[in-house]
């Protein structure tokens, strides 16, 4: 039997973790959630999620090492990681991610989340 994918959403607004959560449990994945980027960390390392949607306003102060703070935490694993910000302040993603700028829109969030994970690259899980 194969595992479902999972998928971690870093973001300090309920109605967006709602609304993803939504969409990709619809879809058949796992989702984990964390309103602050420790808990998120936290849940990443513990769970091996295979895919992680951080969005940038989770932490102010540390903006531009949050990505690569998530990259080396779960290094073993390496997600991919879908980093949502505003362009002008664009941060530097890991290899293993994608910036999307705000704001988006949920459908095409959620094919780039498909996308990620039906990569070849990607581990079975």
């Amino acid at each position: 039997m194969i595992a479902k994918r999972s998928v971690l959403i870093v973001d300090p607004l309920d109605e967006n973790r709602e609304v993803l959560r939504t969409a990709l449990e619809r879809r058949g994945m796992k989702i984990f959630e964390a309103r602050r980027a420790k808990q998120g960390l936290d849940l990443a390392q513990r769970h091996q999620v295979d895919l992680v949607v951080l969005d940038l306003e989770v932490e102010e102060s540390t903006r531009e090492t949050i990505p690569a703070d998530f990259q080396s935490a779960t290094d073993a694993n390496s997600p991919s990681i879908i980093v949502l910000g505003s362009a002008r302040h664009r941060t530097p993603v890991p290899p293993a991610g994608e910036f999307v700028s705000k704001p988006y829109h949920y459908a095409p969030l959620v094919h780039k989340i498909e996308q990620l994970l039906a990569s070849p690259n990607k581990r079975a899980a």
